[in-house]
C-alpha cells in the first residue's frame, strides 16, 4: 500500500509503482486531497491497475474496499512522500482522512520517506516527531541530502524510487532461512481421463506461491515444484511445472536430497483414473463409471527418508480440521502440519487464508490474512522449530556434538 500526501515529490511515487510493480509487487495506492494538487489519481491508476483511494467517506470507495479492508490488504504500508504535516498527523494518532485511517488500522510494516525542506527536517519538532515513529516501530526511509524544489540545498530530499524498492525489499529479508535449502510444492495436480478431460481440485497455487516467496526472502534456496496454476513464477526461485501427481512425485524425489526443509503446500489428487483412454470419450449413455486407484503419498514418502528433510504439511478440510491434521500430522509422521478450513468462499482460490499451525508439542493460530502475509508468518514458525530440531540433533544434553547432518554443515 502506497500512500502519497501534498509534497512535490508526489512525482517520484508515480516512478516508485512502476519499480515496485516491475519487481513483481502488487500496489495500492491512497492519495491526501493535497497530492492530487500535485499528481493526478488517474495516472496512479494507470501504473497501479487498481482503483485509487482517495476519500474516508466516499460510498463508493468505501463500497468497494474500507479503510479497514486496505488496511489488512497490505503486507506493507509506505508513505511517500511524508510531508512533516502528515508525519505531525500519524504522531498524534489522526483519522481525519482515508490515509491517516489506514494507517491506524494497519498492523503490517508502515514505513515513511519524509520530503519536505530542509529547515523543516531540522525543525525540532519534526525530529521529535521522527524520534516518536522509530520509538513506535515505525520505519523511517531517508530523507536523502541534495537540491530542493526551493532552490536550497540540504537534507529532506525524499529517497529516489530505487532506494525506496531496495529498502522495502530488505523489510522481508529476515535471514531466518539464510543458507538453508526448502523444496516447496504448490498448486493442484490433474488427472487425465482421456486426452481433453481431467480430474483436478479449486487450489489455485496461491498458497504454495507465497510460502516460496517468503523462504525465499527468508533468505532460503528455493526450489518450487507447481502443478498447472495462473500465476507468474517468483523472482529468484528455480521452478519445475509438473501436471500429475506422478511427476510431482518424481520431480519432488529426485531433488529432495538436496533439501533441508520440504513444504507440501500442493492440494496433490488423492485417486487418478486407472487407465486413460486414447481417444475422447463419447457420450453414449445416461451414466460414466471410473475406476480409481490411489495416488502416491508425496508427504508420507519425503517424511519416510532415511535422512528426511525437515517436513511441513497442509490440511485442507470441509470439518473436523484440528481433528484431522492432528490425524495426519501422526499417520504420516511429519515434523509439522498447517490446518485450514475449505469450502463455502474459504482457503481455495481467495487472496486470504487463516491457518492452524500444530506440531507435535506446540500449536499456533495465525489469523486471517493475506497470503503473503500469512506465508511470512509461518516461514517463521517453521525456521525456528527447524533450527530446534538441528540443534537438537547435533548436540547432547551435555553440549557434546555428536551427529551433524551433511546438509547442516554445508
Amino acid at each position: 500500500m502506497l500512500g502519497v500526501t501534498g509534497g512535490i515529490a508526489a512525482y517520484k511515487s508515480a516512478e516508485l509503482v512502476r519499480q515496485l510493480r516491475a519487481q513483481g509487487a502488487e500496489v495500492r495506492v491512497v492519495m491526501t486531497a493535497a497530492a492530487m494538487e500535485f499528481v493526478t489519481p488517474l495516472t496512479f491508476q494507470a501504473l497501479s491497475a487498481h482503483p485509487v483511494h482517495t476519500d474516508l467517506l466516499d460510498t463508493g470507495a468505501e463500497a468497494a474496499m474500507g479503510h479497514i479492508e486496505l488496511a489488512r490488504w497490505a503486507d506493507a504500508l509506505l508513505i511517500a512522500p511524508a510531508t512533516a504535516d502528515f508525519i505531525a498527523r500519524l504522531v498524534a494518532g489522526r483519522a481525519n482522512d482515508l490515509l491517516t485511517a489506514v494507517c491506524l488500522a494497519c498492523d503490517a510494516v508502515l514505513a515513511v520517506a519524509p520530503a519536505m525542506n530542509h529547515v523543516m527536517w531540522d525543525n525540532p519538532a519534526t525530529r521529535e516527531n521522527i524520534m516518536t515513529l522509530k520509538r513506535r516501530g515505525v520505519r523511517v526511509l531517508g530523507p536523502g541530502e541534495g537540491n530542493q524544489a526551493c532552490g536550497e540545498s540540504g537534507p529532506g530530499r525524499m529517497l529516489e524510487p530505487a532506494e525506496l524498492v531496495a529498502e522495502l525489499s530488505a523489510l522481508f529479508a529476515s535471514g531466518v532461512l539464510a543458507g538453508r535449502r526448502v523444496l516447496v510444492t504448490a498448486g493442484p495436480t490433474r488427472e487425465a481421463i482421456d486426452p481433453v478431460r481431467y480430474i483436478s481440485n479449486r487450489s489455485s497455487g496461491r498458497m504454495g506461491y507465497a510460502v516460496a516467496t517468503a523462504a525465499a526472502e527468508a533468505g532460503a534456496d528455493v526450489l518450487l515444484i507447481s502443478g498447472p496454476v495462473s500465476l507468474a513464477k517468483p523472482a529468484r526461485i528455480r521452478c519445475i511445472d509438473v501436471e500429475s501427481a506422478a511427476e510431482m512425485q518424481a520431480a519432488v524425489m529426485s531433488e529432495i536430497a538436496c533439501a533441508d526443509i520440504f513444504i507440501g503446500v500442493a492440494a496433490v489428487a488423492d485417486y487418478r483414473p486407472a487407465g486413460i483412454a486414447r481417444q475422447k470419450l463419447k457420450k453414449t449413455s445416461a451414466t460414466l463409471s471410473l475406476e480409481m486407484r490411489r495416488n502416491p503419498d508425496i508427504l508420507a514418502e519425503v517424511a519416510a527418508l532415511p535422512d528426511a528433510p525437515f517436513t511441513v504439511g497442509f490440511a485442507a478440510e470441509t470439518q473436523a480440521v484440528e481433528e484431522h491434521a492432528r490425524e495426519k500430522l501422526r499417520t504420516k509422521n511429519i515434523d509439522m502440519i498447517a490446518a485450514n478450513a475449505v469450502g463455502r468462499q474459504l482457503g481455495f482460490d481467495r487472496e486470504d487464508n487463516a491457518l492452524h499451525v500444530i506440531w507435535e508439542q506446540g500449536e499456533q493460530q495465525l489469523a486471517l490474512a493475506g497470503k503473503g502475509k500469512l506465508a511470512r508468518q509461518l516461514v517463521a514458525i517453521i525456521a525456528k522449530r527447524f533450527e530446534n530440531k538441528v540443534c537438537g540433533k547435533a548436540s547432547t544434553p551435555q553440549g557434546k556434538v555428536v551427529k551433524i547432518h551433511a546438509k547442516d554443515s554445508a
